[in-house]
């Protein structure tokens, strides 16, 4: 089978591409190399250097006729999508309907679409699941949310499958402090300069960090289960910044500094995914605690400072 994914350079992507070679299939990505690292990529992936937003990424899926394209490519950052609406909105919505209309001229079966748990914003909620209303406060998950309308869309008029995968906070070996950095990202870079960490607001927001791997084994899930589904990729736990800064001191030789900041615009308070759904659907369950993902996340920053 043949599988191209978009943003295959960057973080999540390279880690799926590696995934799917592993797993025989050829994989092909799409990624413009905006915040993608060519050097990421497994050495039998084919990389096509090309805008989502635009007809060269529209002509490769037209040639490739993929079976699944995993649509993974966007502008990720919270705070430029509030900086900047048009350029958020260009890439995240136009690019998505880009590569759903490239899908359904191609003849492609299914879609694979990673979404965010910040489409539900602030909702005070102690889990949440797939049935409650979305509520983004941030350009950035109105782009994903609206991603996903059209996908839902392009099914019932075109009957392309598809499953939206909305993710808790990824994080794992190999993900940068830019661009699409989480919260760990930032935190290892800091570490490795050896400045203080920066929290933003007093800690005690919540996070469900799931680890990249997990992640992985949820999109290969999708390549034949959870059709026309929204499904959590979570581990169902909701974790406090602090508490995360308690768990990479433990591994740190030297005491971790902190300052904390003001609290950002845009940035949601509480965030805990229900994932029964997803586990039920895709026969998948995250195997990573935090303690254990953060530790292989450590010794990847230990390698390459």
């Amino acid at each position: 089978m043949k599988m191209v994914v978009t943003g295959g350079a960057g973080f999540i992507g390279s880690h799926l591409v590696n995934g799917l070679v592993n797993q025989g299939y050829e994989v092909h990505v799409i990624d413009n190399l905006t915040t993608g690292d060519p050097g990421r990529l497994h050495s039998e992936a084919i990389l096509h250097v090309a805008d989502v937003n635009s007809q060269q990424t529209t002509a490769y899926i037209s040639v490739l006729k993929p079976d699944v394209v995993f649509h993974l490519a966007a502008q990720a950052d919270v705070q430029r999508s509030i900086k900047e609406p048009p350029l958020d909105a260009g890439a995240n919505i136009m690019g998505t309907i880009n590569i759903l209309e490239a899908c359904r001229k191609a003849g492609v079966r299914k879609i694979v679409f990673a979404s965010t748990s910040g489409v539900y914003g602030d909702l005070e909620k102690p889990q949440l699941t797939e049935d409650d209303p979305v509520s983004p406060i941030s350009f950035y998950a109105q782009s994903k949310i609206t991603g996903e309308q059209y996908i839902r869309l392009y099914h019932q008029f075109f009957g392309l499958k598809y499953t939206i995968l909305r993710f808790g906070n990824v994080y794992g070996p190999g993900q940068t402090a830019k661009g699409e950095g989480g919260v760990v990202a930032v935190f290892g870079n800091r570490l490795r300069q050896g400045i203080p960490l920066q929290i933003y607001g007093d800690g005690e927001q919540t996070r469900d960090f799931i680890y990249v791997k997990d992640v992985v084994e949820a999109n290969l899930a999708s390549i034949h289960q959870g059709d026309q589904h929204v499904l959590h990729v979570s581990t169902g736990s909701g974790r406090t910044i602090n508490t995360l800064v308690d768990v990479i001191g433990r591994l740190h030789p030297d005491p971790i500094d902190v300052n904390y900041m003001p609290a950002k615009n845009g940035d949601i308070l509480h965030s805990c995914l229900n994932n029964d759904r997803t586990r039920e659907l895709l026969a998948w369950n995250p195997l990573y605690s935090l303690e254990q993902g953060i530790a292989e996340t450590y010794r990847h920053w230990l390698r390459t400072s």
